[in-house]
């Protein structure tokens, strides 16, 4: 007797949520296919967050050199080269790229190396024609940047998907943005040796994030390179030593590469949703209910095409309670609430729970612990900088509710601090935690007067 459909699930998108549900539900035995068009791994593997962090990475070279000095060591004249870099980078990438199609068909998963369309509420249509039924869809096609607003030369333009694909480091370059990819390129050209402008239509940058937080990166960042902010781009045009970025204060900046990064959309052009009448929001995003389900109940959709919380992690955890939910009979739901996260500028941000602001509005009366130091490495290297410590807590029930770090480790110390916030420890959990001496974190269960809070207005 002939099976109904063709496979169990067939998901669109191979990234980091698409690649965890197939495999998942292949492990609950299902009959898996995925399609990807271009590289399985997602944003995340192939053009996001591993390859960027090897870049930071190796900007971050330059200081350790720097700083040797005070700590009597004699080094040389350092010299970098691209070349090496993007060679080992991109080797690296292909080497994880690797492991995710070995996995996958490890699991019992069929992958399809084409685009697909929903072409059904229990059909994909292939690139080459070929019309698959499936019991379940799954699309997780992610996001892509888009250049926002769109100004006269933006062809001229690239986005966070080519600058992977540059073949020399460009020696000046603009960056448009404030949000997480534009701070965390300009910070690793600045620190690579390019000269590096950053301009940002805000009055300051990574706008969500606690104010603290905001004007430490904003001072750090006003002192690495050229920060604009409170400014726009105008045009762009081809002039004889460079592209030519022209700014709403009139002035103009001549650089050899411009990088938007003002944006991302999720990826659902073209996908054949109008055709089984799932409509998208505003913003391009598939609306889904607890358990990733969309209007339509044999499609579901997972990661940043709905637009949720846009993080591989929650990508990866939405993947997996999909298929938990779908195929294991266990009804599982992502909790969007709390989520610790990293920004890799240097300095380095971590962050989790609430901010001062938000703070004052969900829970009224909150107390802030904040220290600000100069970091123990420096009282050797010489180097001015800054580390940045805070603590929200809610009044009525001394729970730490916020967590906000910024400085070397962020991410690291963050991780750790997430735990504690999200079993919701109190602050007199972390008064009793015994200091890790010495070290920056420390900090965290050794401040005990609050700090005056700035009261919303």
């Amino acid at each position: 007797m002939s099976e109904p459909y063709d496979v169990d699930l067939f998901v669109i998108g191979g990234g980091s949520g698409g690649v965890r549900a197939a495999r998942i539900a292949a492990s609950y035995g299902a009959r898996v296919r995925l399609a990807e068009e271009y590289r399985v791994g997602g944003t995340c593997v192939i053009r996001g967050c591993v390859p960027k962090k090897l870049m930071v990475y190796a900007g971050r070279f330059a200081e350790e050199f720097e700083d040797a000095a005070g700590f009597g060591w004699e080094v040389g004249a350092p010299r970098f080269d691209w070349s090496v870099l993007k060679s080992r980078r991109d080797a690296e990438v292909a080497r994880l790229e690797g492991l995710y199609d070995a996995n996958l068909r490890r699991s019992g998963v069929e992958i399809v190396p084409q685009r697909a369309v929903i072409d059904g509420p229990h059909a994909v249509r292939l690139a080459d024609g070929t019309r698959v039924s499936a019991r379940v869809i799954l699309v997780a096609t992610g996001a892509t940047p888009v250049h926002q607003p769109v100004v006269p030369g933006a062809e001229l333009a690239i986005t966070s998907n080519e600058v992977f694909e540059l073949e020399e480091q460009p020696k000046r370059i603009l960056v448009v943005g404030g949000g997480y990819i534009a701070v965390e390129f300009a910070g690793v050209f600045a620190n690579l040796g390019s000269r590096t402008t950053l301009v940002h239509r805000g009055d300051k940058l990574l706008r969500g994030f606690d104010e603290d937080v905001r004007d430490a990166l904003d001072a750090a960042y006003a002192h690495r390179m050229d920060l604009r902010l409170g400014r726009h781009l105008t045009r762009l045009e081809r002039g004889e030593g460079g592209i030519l970025a022209h700014l709403d204060d009139g002035g103009a900046i001549e650089v050899d590469q411009v990088l938007v990064a003002t944006g991302r959309r999720p990826n659902t052009a073209g996908l054949g949703l109008d055709t089984v009448g799932i409509a998208v929001d505003p913003a391009g995003a598939i609306p889904v209910d607890v358990f990733s389900k969309t209007s339509v109940p044999s499609i579901y959709a997972v990661g940043d095409v709905t637009n949720r919380a846009n993080l591989t992690p929650i990508a990866i955890r939405e993947g997996h309670a999909f298929a938990d939910t779908v195929f294991g009979d266990k009804p599982t739901s992502v909790d969007h609430g709390l989520i610790p996260t990293a920004v890799f500028s240097t300095p380095e941000i971590g962050v989790v729970g609430h901010d001062e602001d938000s703070a004052w509005k969900a829970f009224g009366e909150i107390d802030v612990y904040k220290a600000s130091f100069r970091p123990m490495k420096a009282t050797l290297s010489g180097r001015e900088e800054r580390t940045l410590m805070k603590i929200v807590v809610e009044r009525a029930g001394n729970r730490v509710v916020g967590v906000h770090v910024v400085g070397h480790d962020a991410g690291e110390i963050i991780q750790a601090a997430g735990i504690a916030v999200t079993m919701g420890a109190t602050k007199a959990d972390f008064d009793r935690t015994v200091a890790v001496h010495p070290t920056a974190s420390e900090e965290l269960v050794t401040m005990k007067v609050p700090s005056a809070p700035r009261r919303p207005a």
